[in-house]
């Protein structure tokens, strides 16, 4: 069933409101204001971000999903608000589509999972291998991790994961408009 359309005045008082970097400081205040906001009815949380820790925003996604559960008289909806890039892109994922909504002039920002690591080989031969196959494992994993988040962000929507996998590497920015027409999100206030 699909909930009702919220309008602008739906959004008056966010329960959350985070802004900056998507960090454990950021899931701090999160979880804070979590714990204070109501046990029933719409809860707004209200993000702008340039980014961050995308394991980050997959707590703070958890953790909506696990409190929609605990508490189901409680309606999550997210508000992206100026710029919701990377790992604030990852967080709104964790929402429904029926529960994304963007403020007027809004961008989104979608990349890939960025890697920066050393690689050393030293030793005998079959400790290198080992070293390999395991940052290998360690890429193969973040993979299916961004994978999985890129299918709950294009569910439901316009959008493919072929062209999604295509854009990601480039940093595809989608203003809200965008957004809406490819049904990345329901409304934009």
């Amino acid at each position: 069933m699909t909930s009702p359309l919220l309008k602008a005045q739906d959004f008056r008082a966010p329960a959350i409101l985070l802004s900056g970097p998507v960090d454990y400081d950021m899931y701090n205040r999160f979880r804070d204001q979590l714990k204070q906001a109501p046990e029933d009815g719409l809860i707004v949380i209200e993000l702008s971000t340039l980014g961050g820790d995308p394991e980050v925003a997959r707590m703070m996604g958890e953790d909506v999903r696990y409190h929609s559960d605990l508490s189901p008289g409680r309606h999550f909806v997210f508000l992206g608000k100026a710029a919701i890039y990377s790992a604030g892109t990852t967080f709104m994922a964790f929402f429904a589509r029926d529960n994304r909504y963007l403020t007027r002039g809004t961008r989104l920002m979608v990349h890939e999972r960025k890697l920066n690591k050393e690689l050393k080989i030293d030793g005998p031969l079959t400790s290198c291998v080992a070293t390999v196959k395991a940052t290998l494992h360690e890429i193969e994993a973040s993979i299916e991790i961004q994978n999985e988040g890129f299918e709950n962000l294009i569910r439901g929507s316009q959008v493919t994961m072929d062209d999604l996998l295509q854009k990601a590497p480039y940093n595809w920015y989608i203003e809200a408009q965008q957004a809406k027409s490819l049904g990345l999100v329901r409304d934009v206030l």
